[in-house]
């Protein structure tokens, strides 16, 4: 297995962002990428850093996910927010178009507002180097699968199947799973995106909803009850030629280990159906009990029935990683879905 990461993508560092109408230390930082290289460590496993941060492919490509008003957005907004008067160090919206606006704005907050879903996704002045790092490391892996390296990993951060074509949220920016996957569909007819993030991946369904040679599956707690809570409904199963190759398993809050791995084998038969070629398994570890988002009950051992699990698939896999925040766990969750996944 070859494993990758950029470091530039500490650049990306917000402190804070508004939870429960107050600022909140933010749990998506470069500690993240520092507990889970440790977890990597832990198994004897070493992290490659990808040659490329910004370049033309990586562009084009994310081009055929993300709208370019989108990207020029994300570029853009740090240095146009900071010339208006008072403007704050960090891009936060103030409004939004609830309801679905008709008007796409010029002004910098307007955009802030329609480009940035929720109060998670605060922008700082090295934030889009750190957010194309954080990309580019999922690019990198797709394409070492692709030149026969087996089954590669990228530690992602911050994650991405929050991120939709034309906005953020949930901490996430530009979609990473669903640029992995647009990689390997250079290659293979027929890709699978599985989530197993405590959080419905809504940014990689809407990417993809309409489309029927990419297939996504996501198991998440129930969105009536935790976020997104918009996006997430077994109900939303795809249109036009996507009809049938999307499909939601949404959980109880509070599921345990044994309720997540029962709907893992569901989904993985669900997904077997539509006869994928390749697969990228969007590996959220935020399931655990600890996990500062709470929303599942998993111990440390079942992430390795799941890496167990998805490693029994017979064919090539992109791990991109998603979600998990720091705890004392967080590590060992990810070396524990390691050893399962080869062990698998």
């Amino acid at each position: 297995m070859k494993l990758f990461y950029h470091p530039d993508q500490e650049l990306h560092a917000p402190g804070s962002f508004l939870l429960r109408g107050k600022l909140a230390a933010s749990p998506e930082g470069p500690v993240r990428a520092e507990l889970l290289a440790k977890g990597i460590e832990a198994t004897g496993l070493a992290l490659h850093e990808p040659e490329d941060v910004d370049s033309p492919r990586l562009r084009s490509r994310l081009e055929k996910i993300h709208t370019p008003r989108y990207l020029s957005f994300l570029e853009t907004i740090h240095a146009r927010w900071r010339e208006l008067p008072g403007a704050s160090e960090l891009v936060m919206p103030n409004i939004h178009p609830c309801g679905g606006g008709h008007h796409y704005p010029r002004h910098p907050v307007g955009q802030a507002g329609w480009h940035l879903h929720d109060m998670a996704c605060p922008i700082g002045a090295d934030s889009f180097h750190g957010i194309l790092a954080s990309a580019a490391t999922a690019q990198a892996a797709a394409e070492a699968l692709l030149e026969g390296h087996g089954t590669t990993y990228a530690l992602c951060r911050p994650p991405g199947h929050h991120a939709g074509p034309d906005r953020a949220g949930g901490f996430c920016f530009l979609n990473n799973s669903a640029l992995a996957a647009t990689v390997l569909r250079e290659h293979f007819s027929r890709v699978a995106i599985l989530d197993v993030d405590l959080h419905h991946g809504n940014g990689t369904q809407d990417i993809f909803y309409y489309r029927g040679d990419v297939w996504t599956g996501s198991l998440h707690v129930d969105p009536s009850d935790f976020y997104p809570f918009f996006w997430g409904g077994a109900n939303e199963e795809g249109m036009g030629e996507g009809l049938g190759a999307n499909v939601n398993l949404p959980l109880p809050l509070g599921s345990d280990g044994a309720a997540f791995l029962e709907a893992l084998e569901i989904l993985i038969a669900r997904m077997e159906s539509f006869r994928p070629e390749a697969v990228v398994v969007a590996l959220g570890l935020d399931a655990h009990r600890d996990d500062p988002l709470a929303g599942m009950t998993l111990e440390t051992q079942d992430f390795t029935e799941v890496g167990r699990r998805l490693g029994r698939m017979k064919l090539p896999v992109v791990l991109v990683q998603e979600g998990g925040y720091p705890t004392e766990h967080l590590g060992n969750n990810l070396a524990a879905f390691m050893d399962g996944f080869m062990g698998g």
